[in-house]
This record gives structure tokens, C-alpha cells and sequence, in this order.
């Protein structure tokens, strides 16, 4: 741990800098992320009109379920279990887990990817780009509890930023 006063490095943990001697007992607590509010990337989730999600249970075939996402033009099913949110399997999960393989018959969740990174409708839009970057994800659960409620997805984001532009 660095400490603030002297830029000493101690060890993690200790209460008083072995240089300086500068209380080192609250350097180590958290401080709480700054927020960003701005017209382009500060509005919330909830203000984005993300689309309902399509759920489904875990026990579906996942055959019959990539033939629904083509027919329907879906791109990424929630998968649910007893109303909770258990996984997300979207296009490219089918494209990277299923494609030369021939369309395999099995329940979904033997293929979703579980426990996915989800969002709150008042997170901001900044909070799911710096989620989708990282991450890598292009759909990102948004939850009120462990209850799936919308999907924003990259599409919805660079929508909203391209309209406030112009």
C-alpha cells in the first residue's frame, strides 16, 4: 500500500507508514465512483427504451431455440430459472459453440453462458459501455433483482448516441 502522504510502499495492511509514520487506516477504504452525468452518457437505462428481453427456460432445445432466434430475427435469449436470471446465449454463442457441429439437440443450458455481467435500469449508459468494452459483450442483461426486465444492447447504445448527435 502507498501512502499518501510519502508515497512510501508498506505492506498491504499496515495501520501506520514505516517511513513517515502517516496513519495508513483509512487509506485502504474504498471511495465511491464518481458519477457521470451528461446529456449523452449520464441518462439512465431505464430512459434508453431497452427492449424486453426474450426468456426461456433452461430446459428448452437448444436446436429448436437457434431455429427460432433465425426465424424471428432474435439475437440473444435470456435463460431463466424460476423467473431468475441463469444465463444468456445469444448469436454468437451459436455461431462459436454450435456451428460445424451441426445443430445438436440438448437443453440450452448446456450451452448458455452462465451467471452473465448484468446492468440496473439506473445505471447509465456510460456504465454499460464501460461494461460491453471490457467485457466484450455486445447484450447486457438489465435486472431488478435477479429478475430479468430489459437487454441493452451495442445496437440500442450507438442508436441513442447517434440521435443526440444529430
Amino acid at each position: 500500500m502507498t501512502c499518501p502522504v510519502c508515497q512510501w510502499q508498506n505492506f498491504e495492511g499496515d495501520d501506520i507508514c514505516e517511513n513517515c509514520g502517516a496513519d495508513l487506516r483509512a487509506s485502504d477504504t474504498p471511495e465511491p465512483a464518481t458519477g457521470f452525468h451528461g446529456p449523452l452518457l449520464g441518462i439512465h437505462l431505464a430512459e434508453l427504451g431497452a427492449p424486453e428481453p426474450v426468456t426461456v427456460s433452461g430446459d428448452e432445445d437448444v436446436a429448436e431455440l437457434v431455429e427460432r432466434m433465425h426465424r424471428e430475427k432474435i439475437d440473444c435469449l435470456l435463460v431463466t430459472e424460476n423467473g431468475r436470471l441463469a444465463g444468456i446465449f445469444t448469436d454468437r454463442d451459436a455461431l462459436l459453440k454450435l456451428a460445424g457441429h451441426g445443430l445438436e439437440h440438448g437443453p440450452i443450458r448446456d450451452f448458455m453462458t452462465p451467471d452473465p455481467v448484468v446492468l440496473r435500469h439506473d445505471d447509465t449508459i456510460a456504465v454499460a459501455i464501460n461494461k460491453m468494452a471490457v467485457g466484450g459483450f455486445r447484450h447486457v442483461p438489465i435486472v431488478e433483482g435477479r429478475r430479468p426486465i430489459a437487454v441493452v444492447s451495442a445496437r440500442d447504445v450507438f442508436r441513442h448516441i447517434a440521435t443526440r448527435l444529430g
